[in-house]
C-alpha cells in the first residue's frame, strides 16, 4: 500500500528529542554582550589615537 501522502504526527516531546537547559539562555546573552563588547573595543581605541 502507497502511503506516500499519509500524514505524520509527532508530539511536542518527540518531535524536540532532547532537553533545553534554561542556563543556554545565559550563556548565549553573555557570549553575545562580549562579542559585542569586543568589536566596540577594537573599532574606538585605535579611533582615539
Amino acid at each position: 500500500m502507497n502511503q506516500r501522502n499519509a500524514e505524520i504526527r509527532i508530539n511536542e516531546r518527540d518531535a524536540k528529542a532532547g532537553s533545553r537547559p534554561q542556563g543556554m539562555r545565559w550563556v548565549l546573552g553573555i557570549s553575545l554582550f562580549a562579542a559585542l563588547a569586543a568589536m566596540s573595543l577594537v573599532w574606538i581605541i585605535p579611533a582615539l589615537n
